[in-house]
């Protein structure tokens, strides 16, 4: 079987052994080269066309943020990036997956640490989900989907209706629950800025992320986006046209009231191999919205959210699955359509109007 070609750029030598050393303890993969910072990345992409690129965020002379923009308007290599999750750290690499980088590492212990061992399973799996067939084409997409806005946005179509008040103990309004992970800050772009402001539906979106990417991932998508974009605080009353994210860390849970008004709560249980969870939050969305909810599951790797499409689909609401078309990682979607949770199947650039759909 031919060998994955990695190039590994950070400006520490001792990163640079340490990462060599865990990148090449897999058969599957080699390491082509190394470099020592953004410039250096860039002419040694160029020369050695490796198939992945693991790159430091932090780096002298070019940053990593700029040799990764070269890289991928290059077409040359999916880059994960490996960095640290200081505050500023946890800032330009949530900025680099909004720039293309296919997925990130955090390092343990800082910007340069001997401490890689237990993030090595996690560098193997991503460098060899990065050089999967397609993924480079689907990070170096050109178009948007702002070429081709959704109908709500057309001459002649009306915009969504207003939501009915609260009545009979239940929200006078729909839930859509979004699960999304691998290529997530990037192809959420695709669809949540095509949302209208009046949309009759409150959004609980999870993306897999540590805790220091949230805040600024939540501003960005208020800043980009027609509807208000929040981070989940406890204690929250759930209200049409907000997308509430979940924090890094805590799950997103749902709890009613008596006289109908929904509450955020933000538990740190039940343990799950990721939290929050998708599963964990659609299930308690489905709970209270019944069969006004909507499930939509994007990019990711692995089935967190596809078992929870199953029920939604059961219980009477409307499930939407991103397509291989379309898909980064094709796992949680592919998932879900694998177990009849989808109704409908659609890439990224259409899924904004999949959802208008089903809310009105």
């Amino acid at each position: 079987m031919k060998k994955i070609k990695v190039l590994i750029c950070d400006d520490s030598a001792l990163m640079r052994r340490s990462l060599k050393k865990i990148v090449e303890s897999d058969p599957r993969l080699e390491v082509v080269g190394t470099a020592r910072d953004g410039e250096d990345s860039v002419n040694k992409a160029r020369e050695l066309n490796p198939d992945v690129v693991t790159m430091d965020v932090n780096m002298p002379g070019m940053d990593g943020i700029t040799a990764l923009q070269i890289i991928i308007n290059e077409e040359i290599a999916p880059v994960v990036m490996v960095s640290s999750l200081t505050q500023e750290g946890a800032i330009a690499t949530f900025e680099s997956m909004i720039l293309g980088a296919f997925d990130y590492v955090p390092k343990p212990g800082g910007t340069v640490t001997v401490q890689m061992g237990p993030v090595a399973p996690e560098i193997i799996k991503k460098i060899k989900a990065a050089a999967r067939p397609g993924v480079l084409r689907k990070l170096t997409r050109k178009y948007s989907s702002l070429e081709k806005p959704p109908s709500f946005l057309r001459p002649g179509h009306p915009k969504a209706r207003k939501f009915s008040p609260i009545t009979d103990n239940r929200p006078g309004f729909k839930a859509v629950a979004l699960g999304i992970s691998t290529g997530g800050p990037k192809t959420l772009f695709d669809v949540l800025p095509f949302l209208p402001e009046d949309l009759p539906a409150a959004i609980f979106l999870v993306q897999h992320m540590p805790s220091p990417f949230i805040s600024s991932f939540a501003k960005r998508i208020d800043s980009q986006c027609l509807m208000r974009c929040v981070e989940a605080e406890p204690g929250t009353v759930v209200e049409p046209g907000t997308i509430y994210l979940a924090k890094g860390g805590t799950h997103l849970i749902l709890f009613q009231r008596a006289n109908g008004s929904v509450l955020i709560r933000t538990p740190r249980k039940p343990e799950h191999t990721f939290i929050p969870s998708v599963d964990i939050m659609m299930d308690s969305v489905l709970k209270i919205f019944k069969s006004d909810t909507i499930g939509v599951l994007m990019t990711g790797m692995g089935r967190d959210g596809a078992e929870t499409m199953v029920k939604i689909r059961q219980g009477g609401g409307i499930t939407i699955a991103e397509s291989e078309e379309s898909a980064i990682v094709f796992g949680m979607p592919g998932e879900a359509i694998r177990l009849g949770g989808a109704d409908i199947i659609a890439p990224s650039w259409d899924i904004a109007e999949e959802i208008i759909k089903a809310v009105q």
